[in-house]
């Protein structure tokens, strides 16, 4: 697996839905959640695409947005959609994409996933499942019962559990626990590319990037 340099406006008419943006950021949340589990990303969101006119002609261009589930402030908490490259040229970190594989691709039922996103937009964030997601090493302490353990529950999201959601709801990945993955879970995830690019940021790796089967993760 490699990860690659690239400039967004570079390779921006290469992404599709479905596409996964990671970030690492400088906060104390962010710091946090890299701790906790290790790893260099903190955040993640997924690749949509609206489709425009462009001079009132038959000729159709497109603008990548991203919808994700965060917690920075009480104006964009929650679910919400942006564009993407907004989103890019404003963050003080590392940003990743990882484009889903082919075969992943050709399993992932479009609508459907849309459809699943577009549900769940303006939804509120889920601090306390985010909370308990990172602390997947206790889960088996018999001391502490089920107490860190996460059951699926789509009234709230946080930003991995969202993308997990989507990708199983379109059918790109089988069952899994979506309120139990992490944002690194999410990159481990065997459903990529063999590359991945960086975007922004100091040159970073992802640990583990695409070599976790998804199935049944987080289940019980």
């Amino acid at each position: 697996m490699s990860r690659l340099k690239a400039n967004y406006s570079d390779v921006r008419y290469l992404m599709k839905p479905g596409d996964v943006i990671a970030f690492s950021g400088k906060g104390n949340l962010s710091e946090l959640i890299k701790w906790a589990t290790r790893a260099n990303v903190s955040h993640v969101g997924v690749v949509l695409q609206s489709t425009l006119l462009i001079n009132n002609d038959s000729s159709n261009s497109f603008l990548n947005q991203i919808i994700e589930s965060t917690s920075l402030n009480e104006k964009s908490s929650g679910v919400t959609i942006s564009r993407l490259s907004d989103c890019i040229t404003n963050y003080d970190g590392e940003v990743w994409w990882l484009p889903l594989s082919d075969e992943i691709r050709s399993k992932l039922d479009l609508k459907a996933f849309y459809d699943f996103l577009l549900r769940q937009n303006r939804k509120p964030y889920d601090e306390s499942q985010a909370i308990k997601s990172l602390l997947d090493a206790l889960d088996e302490v018999q001391l502490l019962g089920s107490t860190t353990y996460n059951i699926e529950d789509f009234t709230r999201f946080f930003c991995s559990e969202l993308v997990a959601a989507a990708l199983e709801a379109g059918g790109g990945i089988d069952s899994v626990n979506s309120s139990e993955v992490t944002p690194i879970d999410l990159c481990m995830f065997s459903v990529y590319q063999k590359n991945y690019y960086q975007l922004l940021g100091a040159d970073k790796d992802i640990r583990g990037y695409n070599s976790l089967l998804p199935e049944k993760w987080g289940e019980s």
